[in-house]
């Protein structure tokens, strides 16, 4: 079989279906154990217990799917037209969603995708061996990123390429075909701290290593429980996810716009008013939400990052009549939601506020039960 012919042809494929760039490596990731483990070892993956309990399968996976010999890593682009990045955050009436969730969830999409790629190449060679992963199995996908030549591990932690930045999604097609493999890519930040400097929670404790537990993208969408009050104020009016480190990349000025409808921004985002969101019941979340990534976190966390972005935002009687009306769902829930409602009467001058305000601001800050 003529595998440098067959590598070229697949790099063809995927781009007809739908993928910007893809490249080939071997299985080889030993490297990069070491640095797993410290990783693990040092607590920064949070509450995620499931990347400890896999161990080191994380780095080889010849183990995750036996026989494999090559690794072929696809990239599929999705910044969405109107990503809106400076009015969002700019308005803390509004909602700040990451630009990789405005749209449909990526998952089933990209891994559809690469099974489509997987049977293209049956057709071609017959049977024999792959699977794809799109965030579904313990993989190292940035490092196997790198090795194929997709772009370089940035500072932030991200896949980094020259031609569009790192507003992409990644995917895998575990495969047991000795194809040739692509060369990896060289680092290429420079003395550039960008991204350290401007995440708003200081998770970006040393190149490329992120510690999750300080993450916004980690606080709201992969931690369900009593977010520290350190973070909140940083957390400002972002709901899901974090875009900054992203946003002030230098690389990213040639990021490319997605031709995947799917990506782009759902209706339900056309207005993303923080009080609208929050007033959303259950049913209403589920509708709008459906084949969403943000559907997966449930409607109590999500009105419990809105109930932080609202403590964020200037007063409003509306937000404090919102918030007041979702108490009592959720013990978690009601922990962010009277850290809000303190937020907001603590801008009222004083004669504005009423004695009933400020006895609760003072059982807030003693941490008494509300009937004390």
């Amino acid at each position: 079989m003529d595998y440098q012919a067959l590598a070229d042809k697949i790099k063809v494929w995927a781009v007809e279906l739908g993928f910007q760039k893809v490249g080939i490596c071997d299985v080889d990731l030993s490297e990069h154990e070491a640095e797993l483990q410290k990783w693990l070892d040092a607590g920064y993956h949070g509450s995620m217990d499931w990347m400890a309990r896999h161990g080191m399968m994380r780095a080889r996976p010849d183990e995750l799917l036996p026989g494999t010999v090559r690794v072929i890593s696809a990239r599929m682009d999705y910044l969405p037209p109107e990503a809106q990045f400076a009015a969002n955050l700019s308005d803390p009436t509004q909602a700040y969603v990451s630009r990789y969730a405005l749209g449909r969830d990526y998952h089933k999409l990209v891994r559809n995708q690469l099974k489509k790629l997987g049977q293209k190449i049956e057709q071609e060679v017959g049977q024999f061996g792959y699977r794809p992963f799109v965030d579904s199995a313990p993989i190292l996908e940035r490092p196997l990123a790198q090795k194929a030549g997709l772009g370089w591990t940035g500072k932030h932690s991200l896949i980094l390429d020259k031609e569009c930045g790192s507003w992409f999604f990644l995917g895998e097609l575990l495969i047991d075909l000795p194809l040739p493999v692509d060369e990896p890519t060289q680092l290429d930040c420079g003395k550039c701290k960008a991204c350290i400097t401007s995440c708003p929670t200081g998770a970006i404790v040393d190149e490329g290593v992120v510690d999750a537990r300080r993450c916004i993208s980690y606080l709201t969408i992969e931690f369900d429980g009593v977010i520290p009050e350190e973070f909140r104020h940083a957390m400002g009016n972002r709901v899901y996810g974090c875009d900054d480190c992203q946003l002030v990349c230098p690389w990213n000025r040639f990021a490319q716009i997605t031709e995947q409808q799917d990506f782009h921004r759902r209706d339900a985002f056309k207005d993303s008013n923080l009080v609208e969101l929050f007033l959303w019941d259950e049913t209403t979340f589920l509708k709008y939400m459906e084949g969403s990534p943000i559907r997966r976190i449930g409607h109590i966390q999500w009105m419990r990052n809105l109930s932080i972005a609202m403590g964020n935002g200037p007063f409003s009687q509306s937000v404090v009549n919102a918030l007041e009306s979702r108490q009592g769902l959720s013990d978690v829930l009601d922990e962010h939601i009277d850290w809000a409602l303190k937020q907001q009467w603590a801008q009222l001058p004083i004669k504005e506020n009423s004695t009933k305000q400020q006895r609760l601001i003072r059982i807030i800050e003693k941490g008494l039960p509300r009937d004390a």
